[in-house]
């Protein structure tokens, strides 16, 4: 545990001091800004409802789809993807690998330690943009959140981080498998835009069976649903009354959570997944000193 713990402070270091990383986060709060502000008359409009005004703040568009949700699935993959696609594969070209594993350091506190200080640097970032979009809407709407509303974008945000953990531990096991860290993040990114690709495509085609098929393996989907559900509950009520069920004008929290639980699972097990795979490699693979 301690051997893990200096591996990730050493890593937590390297992110905050890195150029990418301030750059990087620097985008997040740019286009955080600039969503809210973007549709900030119809946040305004927001307030004349009576339920879930604050959740609006990152809900309400006026385009066809909500912006500040399409920023989080399309920003956190690469936030995930930028921490981890060079996270082995430059340090054992640059030799660094090897002087610290001859040090009395265990493997797995190497990866392990990689890949904590990844899901921090990850949660940082969602957490200050989730509060930058609040502390921005607040001054606009001046209306605080309910009680309801706060555990809502609490399980949003744990559920973010989750996501982001299967981009990062996707980028680390591509920088375990190619010895190029261009290779490893083009192999990254290629997955990614696939993803989109898979999310998109049933939005402008009906693939029947497959789609459903395809929506439970797609992180891009999985999160999709789950954060919707989560933070525009009227949108399901809505559905659910208009196909015969009972009326309802939106999800409590119990029945919203219950409904993303499937869809949650899914996405935890192909994080664990993900990671357990990096976790094999990394155990077994031969690393000689240059």
């Amino acid at each position: 545990m301690k051997e893990m713990m200096a591996v990730f402070q050493k890593e937590l270091a390297d992110h905050f001091n890195s150029w990418r990383f301030i750059i990087l986060f620097a985008i997040v709060f740019a286009v955080g800004v600039i969503a809210i502000y973007f549709d900030a008359q119809f946040i305004r409009q927001a307030v004349t409802e009576t339920r879930f005004v604050f959740l609006q703040l990152y809900t309400t568009s006026g385009q066809s789809l909500p912006l500040f949700i399409l920023i989080i699935v399309f920003l956190v993959p690469i936030v995930g993807i930028v921490l981890g696609f060079d996270a082995i594969n430059s340090e054992k070209s640059s030799g660094t690998l090897s002087r610290l594993l001859s040090q009395p350091i265990f493997r797995d506190s190497v990866i392990n330690g990689k890949f904590l200080a990844g899901i921090v640097t990850i949660a940082i970032m969602v957490v200050a943009i989730v509060m930058l979009v609040a502390g921005l809407g607040l001054r606009m709407i001046g209306v605080p959140p309910s009680s309801e509303e706060v555990i809502r974008l609490m399980a949003f945000l744990a559920i973010s981080i989750i996501y982001g953990g299967f981009w990062l531990g996707l980028a680390i096991l591509f920088s375990l498998l190619s010895q190029r860290v261009a290779t490893s993040a083009m192999a990254s990114i290629a997955v990614w835009i696939f993803f989109i690709f898979l999310f998109l495509f049933p939005l402008f085609v009906d693939l029947g069976q497959f789609g459903f098929i395809v929506m439970q393996v797609s992180p891009l989907l999985l999160f999709w649903q789950v954060i919707t559900i989560l933070l525009i509950p009227n949108a399901l009520g809505q559905v659910i009354q208009s196909a015969g069920g009972l009326p309802t004008s939106a999800l409590s929290l119990g029945q919203s959570l219950l409904t993303v639980w499937p869809h949650l699972v899914s996405l935890i097990a192909l994080t664990v997944i993900c990671f357990a795979i990096s976790y094999i490699k990394f155990m077994r693979e031969e690393i000689r000193s240059t």
